[in-house]
């Protein structure tokens, strides 16, 4: 017998006996023959059982199955043109049922828009098993594994960054570790790995990527999430158009490699952020000439944004990027006068009304980097104890160096015209941060809080 084939696989077998395993997608009786659509991850086929075939009229659906019998041509009033493999049958011959499956909470064969996310996503293994969501991931995987081609191409080297690290004040708030062997102190988890990609520049890389996790603790919308997939890419010796123009060029064949459909505007445009605030009123423009035109993916890049913001709640003074963004030589003078003023090195992706990413050339000399932690209000005290690692770094010998870190989830959510990320994420959490999978978060017991020097205070 031979061994199993998929679905997409049955044209090159006509005439042929095939062995196949998947789900029972869908049953239809007719008395002394049973049709069923098996489906596995390439797609469906129909399945013929005369009554003869032992287990047959057990099936029901979400059945696991393996069949093996003949394909064959379907007859000419059978033939379904909306299926690639409409046009064809297998007729079983043999059939053992692998595993059974009660009635199942969600179905699996629709789109799934219209049922109640909280059941998706407590259910979200049986709501992958949906054709939309299988594409989703598939179009990832192709995406993710196109950047990490052409990087690699490039002689980029994939390093892996620290998931426990320290907690530092870089914007959003951190998700703290408690250590068990040193009580009283904790990890956090990065909310990028900026740190330690600007350190793998001091140490000579030259030429960094990841498919880095960014965690974040900070209140969630349609594209964001507590956690995120990011590209993240570091390079030395650069100047912006060049970190820019790697992007560009990437991102571009990719496109024309996985989307060919889609309509995309090439070269970029390049809009400076007064003139995007002045006539967008947003400093992430949607460009697209059809708005209504799915296909269309309009990108540009938004360039010469300010140095520094006012907090829009407390009005005090803020990085508009990070606290790491060089800025523009010609702004240096303005840091003591006129801080508002400076202009950054900073560089942002945007797409059809979304960010994409954000990149800059980072600053490397430590007294200028330790002016803009007190011009933040850092005293020299608390730079030294949050940032003395970097600091001391830099006066080892610093290579100028920039990155930038488009986000995964975002750009596939665009191309996959989805209406959140969580749509395109494997496992996501609810709008407030919830697993109601895995039922996280979750309370822990008394043992393991003892054994960590900690205790919970309840709300009152």
């Amino acid at each position: 017998m031979r061994e199993r084939i998929a679905t997409s696989d049955i044209p090159k077998f006509e005439g042929e006996e095939a062995t196949l395993c998947g789900w029972v997608h869908a049953r239809r009786d007719h008395g002394k023959i049973i049709f069923i659509d098996l489906r596995d991850r390439e797609g469906l086929v129909q399945v013929v059982f005369t009554s003869q075939i032992e287990g047959a009229a057990d099936l029901r659906l979400e059945y696991v199955i393996k069949i093996s019998g003949v394909v064959k041509k379907r007859p000419p009033a059978m033939v379904n043109e909306k299926l690639p493999n409409g046009h064809l049958e297998v007729e079983a011959k043999t059939l053992e049922i692998l595993s059974k499956s009660q009635e199942i909470p969600i179905p699996v064969d629709d789109d799934g828009y219209a049922v109640n996310e909280e059941m998706r996503l407590k259910y979200r293994y049986l709501d992958l098993r949906r054709e939309r969501m299988k594409k989703n991931l598939i179009f990832r995987h192709k995406v993710i594994q196109f950047f990490r081609n052409y990087l690699s191409g490039k002689d980029f080297v994939e390093v892996e960054t620290p998931l426990l690290t320290k907690s530092t004040p870089e914007g959003a708030r951190d998700y703290i570790v408690p250590s068990r062997l040193h009580k009283g102190k904790f990890y956090a988890l990065p909310q990028s790995p900026q740190q330690y990609k600007q350190l793998l520049m001091v140490a000579g890389i030259e030429k960094y990527f990841q498919i880095a996790r960014a965690l974040r603790d900070e209140d969630t919308r349609g594209d964001r999430q507590p956690e995120h997939t990011q590209l993240d890419i570091e390079m030395s010796f650069v100047e912006p158009e060049d970190v820019m123009l790697l992007v560009e060029t990437m991102v571009t064949a990719m496109m024309k490699e996985i989307f060919p459909g889609k309509k995309v505007t090439a070269p970029w445009p390049r809009i400076s952020y007064h003139e995007s605030m002045e006539k967008y009123g947003s400093d992430k423009p949607d460009l697209r000439k059809g708005k209504n035109d799915p296909d269309e993916i309009a990108f540009a890049w938004i360039v010469d944004f300010p140095s520094f913001e006012k907090d829009k709640n407390t009005g005090e003074i803020q990085p508009v990027h990070h606290m790491f963004v060089e800025p523009k030589k010609e702004s240096l003078p303005l840091l003591d006068t006129d801080p508002f003023g400076m202009v950054s090195t900073q560089y942002d992706i945007v797409c059809n009304g979304y960010e994409l990413a954000s990149g800059s050339i980072r600053i490397t000399d430590p007294a200028l980097q330790m002016k803009v932690f007190r011009l933040l209000g850092m005293s020299e005290e608390k730079a030294k104890k949050d940032f003395g690692h970097i600091l001391e770094a830099f006066s080892y010998g610093v290579p100028p160096h920039g990155g930038i870190a488009p986000g995964i989830d975002r750009l596939l959510m665009i191309l996959q015209g989805e209406p959140n990320i969580r749509e395109v994420i494997a496992f996501p959490k609810t709008g407030d941060g919830r697993d109601p999978m895995m039922d996280a978060p979750s309370a822990v017991d008394k043992a393991q809080l003892d054994e960590l020097g900690l205790r919970v205070i309840k709300e009152k």
